[in-house]
């Protein structure tokens, strides 16, 4: 059972109706849709301005259950995808810029003035790493750029790495770095780390160990090489009062040259959730989207009735393309039974 389609807002005509819309077409997205697909639930996936996700810009998963041998990010994006059609769902590209959740079915809106409305919906877009924007970045991410040690920092055993940031993930990211690592530099702009005690001392314990060397007030202008050879150097620039890059024109602005095999961007990430702010859903400060959560069903629920979260939206801490998978299982699990409740079936 099925409601037909609205005719009501914003568009005069008919709107098409899916039972079940994805946000975001990641692992998590397309890890739903599998489950959501099979158990003929009438998935639509929105795959959004970066179809695939995070793991796209990933060269090589070593990580994944089942790819011993590895496989590209794109590969298994398109292999999950490929799954999720097979047993039914459907995707789109398109960008969802408004939920309307006063009214059920929800009323979606994309950024070419489309309209579609769902009885339930999954939220999946995913967390945006924060990105340095320097020349070279976009050019050699995934060949040596990357924003997940626990990633990729096994591809650069043996070399010397850094790590740019001074938040938690930064220093779990250059202390778990040390198992691979000839050494770990750490760059901050600023002459203090914000991370908690607990991440600073364990840091500082390398540092005496002669693993991790710290640049203070130290950021990244430019970096060196090409996707076939990989990071040849990379430009560095220093000012004691921190802050370098503010402060170019001041006395004791200094430039340097470093040689490392890889550098990881630990500055943070950006939820995907700025289309959800007007609605009931609950975001955290950072942006991150709140759901039930604790033991049992109904984990993914989020404060509105039909509305489910998975993956890097929701995980702001392991952001793994494992965890965001199970986490869309989870999303499609819940979402099952909530249409069976409504639909009564």
């Amino acid at each position: 059972m099925t409601p037909k389609p609205i005719s009501s807002g914003p568009l005069s005509e008919e709107i098409e109706h899916r039972e079940l819309i994805i946000a975001g077409a990641g692992i998590a997205g397309l890890s739903a849709a599998i489950y959501s697909a099979r158990a003929k639930n009438d998935p639509l996936v929105i795959e959004g301005p970066e179809p695939g996700g995070q793991l796209t810009l990933t060269t090589e998963v070593e990580n994944y259950p089942g790819f011993p041998d590895a496989i590209t990010g794109p590969e298994l994006i398109s292999r999950m995808k490929t799954q999720a059609i097979k047993f039914g769902a459907k995707t789109r590209y398109g960008t969802i810029v408004t939920i309307d959740d006063t009214t059920h079915p929800f009323q979606v809106g994309l950024s070419d003035g489309t309209f579609l409305t769902s009885d339930a919906f999954i939220v999946a877009s995913g967390a945006s790493a924060r990105t340095l924007c320097v020349p070279g970045e976009d050019e050699l991410m995934g060949y040596g750029v990357s924003t997940c040690a626990t990633c990729d920092g096994a591809f650069f055993k043996d070399e010397d790495m850094l790590v740019v940031g001074g938040g938690d993930a930064a220093m779990e990211e250059a202390h778990f770095l040390t198992k691979f690592a000839n050494k770990v530099y750490i760059a901050h702009r600023r002459d203090s780390f914000r991370a908690e005690k607990y991440w600073i001392d364990r840091i500082m314990k390398k540092v005496e160990s002669g693993d991790i060397s710290i640049l203070w007030n130290t950021e990244i202008s430019q970096i060196n090489g090409t996707p076939d050879e990989g990071i040849s150097t990379i430009d560095l620039i220093h000012h004691a009062d921190g802050n370098p890059s503010s402060r170019k024109t001041e006395p004791g602005f200094e430039n340097s040259t470093l040689n490392v095999g890889a550098l990881f961007i630990a500055i943070g990430h950006i939820p995907n959730t700025d289309y959800l702010r007007p609605t009931a859903v609950e975001l955290d400060p950072e942006g991150y989207l709140l759901t039930q959560g604790g033991s049992g069903s109904g984990k993914t629920h989020t404060a509105v009735p039909g509305i489910f979260g998975a993956g890097d939206v929701v995980d702001s801490h392991y952001q793994q393309a494992i965890t965001a998978g199970s986490m869309g299982v989870q999303a499609a699990l819940d979402a099952g039974v909530y249409l069976d409740d409504l639909f009564d079936r």
